[in-house]
């Protein structure tokens, strides 16, 4: 099963009883993370998703334990179970960690090519769900509904977005998952290790003398999008491809305005909309 939206995988959880509509008010700062560690630690009969409609101060609903049991891991990625995954890409990935620089290289050519050969690689579209609202000038990060985890975290983290740059030499892009820290209402503190697709692309872009990088943070859309973000893939190998050779059908990218980065047409990150946060 493919997903249109991060909507359809809500309403399988829902109608498979995988998950729990939470009314009474709570906030996102410590409560939530505190409900949702002890249900995911709890019984396995009782490790539900969590769809928390009443977050204190915020117009959007949060998102929580989605993916967080091996059925619902499965059905997010649309396998019967994750054996049946690991199977259909043993052939593909090899997760040893690379010898050297050249090794590293070899597969990522390898896996570039049979991706590619696939035939699903993402399509750009002009328009696009995640454009029908555009927000620049009065865009705040307050909006969101992002969780301060644990006590002594220095903040509040966006923990599961899909962070898109591009490398600045090859163009080739990369989609990586990393912890953003909300500094204010207008600002994102990237937390990227140094081996890192993403932290490449920066050492190149400072290489080059350049002051920035453009870069997208989308949140939801396919739960296959959002996996493939965290997956093992060797340097300069689009994750996207990834997604689409495991759903079995091309991702439709939208050009964002402004910075000219992509994001999956489904994706969308506005309160307005009243998609969940996760």
């Amino acid at each position: 099963m493919a997903f249109d939206s991060l909507q359809e995988l809500v309403s399988l959880l829902e109608e498979r009883g995988e998950l729990k509509r939470v009314s009474a008010p709570v906030s996102a700062e410590l409560e939530i993370t505190e409900i949702v560690d002890r249900v995911s630690k709890g019984p396995a009969a009782r490790n539900v998703a969590l769809f928390f409609e009443n977050v204190k101060g915020h117009d959007m609903p949060v998102l929580v334990n989605a993916m967080g049991s091996a059925r619902r891991m499965a059905w997010a990625l649309g396998v019967g179970e994750l054996d049946d995954l690991n199977r259909n890409l043993s052939a593909l990935l090899d997760t040893r960690l690379p010898q050297g620089l050249g090794d590293a290289a070899t597969r990522g050519a390898g896996l570039w090519q049979a991706l590619r050969s696939v035939g699903l690689r993402p399509q750009m579209v002009r328009r696009a769900p995640c454009q029908e609202i555009v927000r620049t000038a009065d865009a705040s990060l307050d909006e969101l509904p992002i969780l301060k985890c644990w006590p002594k975290d220095g903040g509040r983290y966006i923990t599961l977005p899909q962070v898109i740059t591009r490398d600045p030499v090859t163009g080739v892009r990369n989609v990586g998952m990393y912890r953003l820290q909300q500094l204010d209402a207008r600002t994102l503190a990237m937390h990227w290790q140094r081996h890192k697709g993403g932290a490449e692309h920066e050492r190149q872009a400072r290489e080059k003398q350049a002051d920035r990088i453009p870069a997208a943070i989308a949140l939801g859309g396919d739960p296959a999008e959002t996996w493939c973000a965290s997956a093992p893939l060797p340097p300069n190998v689009d994750e996207y491809l990834l997604a689409g050779w495991l759903r079995g059908r091309f991702f439709l990218d939208a050009a964002r305005r402004k910075h000219q980065e992509e994001t999956s047409d489904h994706e969308r990150d506005d309160p307005s909309h009243g998609n969940p946060f996760f």
